[in-house]
């Protein structure tokens, strides 16, 4: 059972997880996960190498989770090995039974949502009301996908003299997915569910940081009926992450995460020429206008900011507010932000969690250290926090941050800090904070807030951006596509579109009458 110990501890005991069997609850109130987490061929691995065993903390506590065994050559072939395996008999099954497999998976998700987030929380930190829609997240991507299975068709052309054409929408083979720390088991959805859907087997690997619950969507998949090897994880870092983009049976990479890891996914898989998927960093705008609804402009902005502790790529952190508002936007802002609730992510009043890491914690904290240098007020927050729970002392807390008097030449404004630290800007015209919002390299999102409807299209058309909001800010439906412009990444994750690239177009021409020979 896994559970916290100490009985003067208030925090509530985190539910059963058979899907993870080897738990044990440790005297200090901490978990730790005896379970290997790599997985393929239906079950899971330990490592064969001598491979050196990573600690993996849990944020809350900042006490060892588990350790991780990261998976080198042998590993990365025996996983790809399975995965190519089961393509041989995914790919032959129609949409339907494909969907079916598909739907069971979505089910199991629903009936265990309370113990996959509550590991969600125990491995990332986010509090347990955002990672069971997390949870929620992954099941609806999966159910979406299940219903395009039986759609994916091709086109019939009629061409002179009773021939014809007709083209076929074809799996790709293997494809590897590799997630991010922020969202672990909605990413490991999000990226297997159109590949699934489309006849492609996938491996995938996590982020170091977060390895428990990818193993636990292995293990659904596989009670839904999938086949063995249908979807497999492998742990580890970067030297794991370079033998999968460079693996010869490997046909497509999806990637999220930093820029830079991302040219260099991009650079790994150009040797193979296979295509990729990156959904990379931000430092979005949200534009705030002096007509908009000062109410919902102020929740807007805090949800670009601090939902998952500001972990989150789209967020928009640059937060641009017209200057007639300004003061009463900010008193609004700061007054919000300093009644947010930090402490145990597992409590149902939490409202902000634990920071990933005790290294990202830090960063984030220099940060504002550096804003300040820089000129910019310290509105509120930016400090580091202690919880009131001993057991939590050493997790890995800060208060939310609002940055004043920022300028656009700013560190905190020009680099994406990945921390709950809001940056306000003042603008006055439409036609400036246009050109300021859109000056930086990245353009994964955006938003706007006015009660101007023209204003609202006009603008939203003028932001570099692939992913914008009106009236609104952070909402995914896995319906609508999501994914950046410029060095935010290539490609979309979720919508019809993304069928498109987790498989490939045959054109199939036949001639109906004598071959027309030159010769």
């Amino acid at each position: 059972m896994l559970q916290r110990l100490a009985a003067a501890s208030l925090r509530r005991p985190v539910a059963a997880v058979p899907l993870v069997a080897a738990v044990r609850c440790v005297s200090s109130g901490s978990v730790e996960i005896t379970a290997p987490l790599n997985y393929w061929a239906g079950e899971r691995r330990t490592s064969t190498g001598k491979h050196n065993t990573e600690n993996v903390y849990e944020p809350a506590t900042g006490l060892v989770l588990c350790h991780l065994e990261p998976c080198g050559a042998v590993e990365v072939n025996q996983a790809v090995k399975a995965a190519k395996s089961a393509f041989d008999l995914w790919s032959k099954l129609s949409g339907m039974e494909r969907a079916r497999i598909m739907i069971e998976a979505a089910h199991l998700i629903e009936s265990r949502r309370e113990e996959i987030a509550e590991m969600e929380v125990v491995n990332n930190g986010k509090s347990i009301t955002e990672a069971r829609l997390d949870v929620d997240s992954a099941r609806l991507c999966i159910e979406y996908y299940a219903g395009l299975a039986s759609t994916l068709a091709g086109q019939h052309v009629q061409l002179p003299g009773g021939s014809f054409a007709y083209t076929r929408r074809e799996p790709l083979g293997v494809c590897v997915g590799i997630g991010a720390w922020n969202y672990p088991f909605q990413i490991a959805a999000w990226k297997s569910a159109p590949a699934l859907a489309c006849g492609n087997s996938m491996v995938f690997k996590p982020s170091p940081v977060t390895p428990v619950t990818a193993v636990m969507l292995a293990e659904l998949y596989a009670a839904a009926g999938a086949p063995e090897g249908l979807f497999n994880v492998v742990q580890g870092g970067q030297e794991t992450g370079s033998l999968l983009c460079h693996h010869p049976d490997v046909a497509k990479v999806s990637f999220t995460g930093s820029v830079p890891t991302g040219k260099k996914i991009m650079e790994m898989a150009s040797k193979g020429v296979k295509p990729v998927t990156l959904e990379l960093g931000g430092k979005s705008p949200l534009l705030i206008f002096e007509d908009s609804d000062l109410e919902n402009a102020v929740r807007g902005a805090l949800m670009a900011n601090f939902l998952s502790q500001g972990q989150v790529c789209s967020n928009g952190t640059r937060v641009f507010v017209q200057k007639d508002i300004l003061p009463e936007f900010v008193e609004e802002v700061v007054k919000r932000t300093q009644a947010i609730e930090i402490g145990d992510p597992l409590l149902e009043s939490t409202r902000m969690g634990a920071l990933v890491s005790r290294p990202h914690l830090e960063k984030v904290l220099s940060f504002v250290d550096q804003a300040k240098k820089e000129g910019a007020t310290v509105l509120c927050g930016g400090e580091p926090f202690v919880p009131s729970d001993p057991k939590l002392k050493d997790g890995y807390y800060m208060t939310p941050c609002v940055l004043g008097d920022c300028t656009d030449d700013m560190t905190c404004v020009k680099e994406e800090i990945f921390g709950p630290v809001m940056s306000v800007l003042s603008f006055k015209t439409e036609e400036e904070v246009l050109q300021r919002a859109n000056d930086t390299t990245m353009g994964l999102a955006a938003g706007v807030f006015t009660r101007d409807v023209r204003r609202a299209h006009r603008v939203v058309e003028n932001l570099k951006a692939g992913s914008c909001f009106i009236n609104n800010y952070n909402i995914t439906p896995v319906e609508l596509p999501f994914g950046g412009f410029k060095m935010s990444g290539i490609g979309r994750e979720n919508g019809q579109v993304t069928i498109e690239h987790y498989s490939q177009l045959k054109t199939v021409f036949v001639e109906m009458g004598d071959v027309d020979s030159l010769f």
